[in-house]
């Protein structure tokens, strides 16, 4: 009787997840739970960082069906592989987005390229560690700190690494505000993060229409590996600033966008499973982001220091501008705004930084577009 019912139990419990229970699972719930808490206690983007967390979490759990085929979490990373979330990211950023700084400062513009010398970093890096020429392309666009750019690129060029690449750049992006100041305040003195910015000329309703069409236009034409998602891009801007879609833009810019940031985060999440996570290679792939992360922000704030060597008094840029070269808008620009905020309470640079952050996602497709047409990929 006593054999019958531990046989019982056993059975019962090789039925649960207890069984398949492993230190790997320990290990990214761990992860999990710790982006949770950053989220929550540091408000380090709670948007991205608690869908991601819960969802590495669940995957973590022997026995659930969520992520096997079939499962919720994963027809959410079917819209990510399929190319169907990043565009319309895009759109809804686009919707969101105030293009004047970048139209009033064209100047600023050369920070959004110099920001991406992460790009060529990670991808050196990568090909040196043995990665193929399509994989460190894959690796190397994590340094534009654009993670719908850097998804769609993945899975052109290397699909098999999109949960790392996916991961390293989402959760780089969303610990910026962690990565970045120790750099700008190594590079910069206090002096030149008091620089205060002069006031921009006030942009014409004219030439926010026009940008988006013009655009639109030039992208499809030189760079069209790319194209969606510039293209939506500028289709949700056009709704915003021709003033007659009111319902449309403000549609896509909130509740389309607040639905497709779930299923993104989730997505990105419920790939990181210890047994496929807990790697070398996956190693390797985030290491090579930090790396491309801290270069792209330390020559974006090289690359403003070195402008200002040619620039009149008065005419300096804050050097802060450059880190918020990189892609992730508006992370980026937030992060070199409180920088500035905590040297000067009144050096308001917010306005300013989207400049060069905006720029930083025509940077980053550039160059997505370029290593795309380079090595045969449409």
């Amino acid at each position: 009787m006593l054999e019958q019912v531990l046989g019982f139990l056993q059975a019962m419990a090789d039925q649960t997840g207890i069984a398949h229970f492993w230190w790997g699972n320990v290990v990214m719930i761990a992860i999990g739970c710790t982006m949770i808490l950053l989220a929550i206690v540091k408000k380090y983007e709670p948007l991205l960082l608690i869908g991601i967390g819960f969802a590495c979490v669940i995957s973590n759990v022997p026995g659930s069906d969520l992520i096997l085929p079939g499962g919720l979490f994963n027809y959410a990373y079917h819209g990510v592989e399929l190319l169907v979330i990043p565009p319309l990211i895009f759109f809804g950023v686009g919707a969101m987005t105030d293009f004047g700084p970048m139209i009033a400062h064209p100047k600023l513009v050369v920070l959004g390229a110099m920001a991406h010398l992460g790009i060529f970093i990670s991808l050196i890096g990568a090909k040196a560690l043995g990665f193929s020429l399509n994989e460190a392309g894959a690796i190397g666009i994590i340094g534009g700190a654009d993670g719908p750019m850097a998804v769609f690129v993945c899975v052109k060029l290397a699909p098999h690494l999109l949960p790392q690449v996916a991961v390293a750049a989402y959760s780089y992006m969303a610990l910026m505000p962690l990565i970045q100041p120790p750099v700008m305040k190594l590079l910069t003195s206090k002096k030149e993060r008091q620089i205060r910015m002069k006031q921009m000329r006030p942009v014409s309703r004219l030439e926010k229409i026009a940008f988006p069409i013009v655009i639109g236009i030039v992208v499809n034409l030189f760079f069209p590996p790319v194209a969606p998602l510039i293209t939506m891009l500028m289709l949700g801007n056009l709704f915003k600033e021709c003033l007659v879609t009111d319902r449309l833009y403000k549609t896509a810019a909130n509740d389309l966008m607040n639905v497709i940031i779930i299923i993104l985060t989730v997505a990105i999440g419920s790939t990181m499973n210890a047994e496929k996570f807990l790697t070398v290679k996956t190693i390797e792939i985030i290491v090579l982001g930090l790396i491309a992360f801290l270069g792209g922000t330390a020559s974006g704030v090289i690359g403003a220091k070195v402008m200002n060597l040619f620039l009149k008094e008065g005419e300096k840029i804050n050097p802060l501008l450059g880190s918020a070269g990189i892609a992730s808008v508006p992370i980026a620009a937030r992060v070199a705004h409180i920088v500035a905020v905590k040297e000067d309470r009144e050096n308001l640079l917010i306005y300013h930084a989207m400049g060069p952050n905006l720029a930083g996602v025509f940077g980053t497709a550039i160059s997505g577009g370029i290593m795309l047409a380079l090595l045969g990929v449409k």
